[in-house]
């Protein structure tokens, strides 16, 4: 083989690898593009936008599929090593967790749609604020891929408590909203998927940083992920007849 000849192995694979980030960066934009309109659709009560929202997940499993076959033939043919194989497994992996971000994405959008023909609920205003921190996880963290940043990924990895601290907070409160009055059961139920579909977002943006620091450093993250979902101890307690409103228990806090 030339010296020409080698050269241009070498620069096809590297187009082969940016082949691969580029792939990621489609999937990634149209991940956070699904969350933003999702949301807004719930917000401005647009069904249209919704409906487009959950057709456009589509799009995220196409190329998910190309990712696949394409990142199955460099396997094959190149055969990569070290730092590479990392960077080519880690393709594997994150794509498909911006896949299940596409899948929860768009069933915010079909909660957003029954949401609709309900009566709107106070907590759902506090869904943008908690829907623009996963936004910002989901961003950053696809930069820390694209730069190979570990401690911008060890960033996202630590902020996911923020987000589910904000998640216990609307369960609790939209706990409340539906003890209190029962027609609200329904509308409080919609709400409750939609807050925990944006909280497993969040999650697989911290998934997708936990990977971005292996392929970065070639180690795992060995400590326990912080956690500030305590919304499985949740209580809810009626009043005493006569007493007025209810008032929450501290169970979640205890237990936590």
């Amino acid at each position: 083989m030339t010296s020409e000849q080698g050269d241009h192995i070498i620069r096809s694979y590297d187009e082969e690898l940016e082949h691969l980030k580029e792939l990621i960066a489609r999937m990634g934009g149209l991940a956070e593009t699904q969350l933003a309109d999702a949301v807004d659709s719930l917000v401005r009560n647009d069904q249209e936008l919704a409906t487009r929202t959950i057709r456009n997940d589509e799009k995220i499993d196409e190329i998910e599929h190309e990712l696949d076959a394409y990142t199955v033939r460099m396997l094959a043919l190149r055969q990569p090593v070290a730092s590479d194989l990392r960077m080519v497994i880690s393709a594997l992996k994150v794509a498909s967790d911006l896949e299940r971000i596409g899948d929860y994405a768009a069933n915010v959008a079909k909660r957003a749609v029954a949401l609709h023909q309900q009566q709107p609920l106070d907590p759902v205003r506090s869904l943008p604020r908690m829907a623009k921190l996963v936004q910002g996880n989901i961003k950053r963290v696809l930069d820390a891929y694209a730069k190979r940043d570990a401690n911008m990924a060890l960033n996202v990895w630590e902020s996911d408590q923020e987000i589910d601290e904000m998640y216990t907070s609307l369960f609790r409160e939209t706990l409340t909203y539906m003890m209190e009055d029962p027609r609200s059961i329904t509308a409080g139920t919609h709400l409750l998927f939609i807050a925990k579909n944006i909280e497993r977002i969040g999650d697989h943006a911290t998934n997708i940083a936990e990977i971005v620091y292996f392929m970065a450093t070639g180690n795992q993250l060995m400590i326990d992920r912080p956690k500030g979902d305590t919304s499985s101890f949740a209580v809810v307690e009626p009043p005493e007849e006569g007493k007025g409103p209810r008032k929450e228990s501290n169970n979640g806090d205890e237990q936590k």
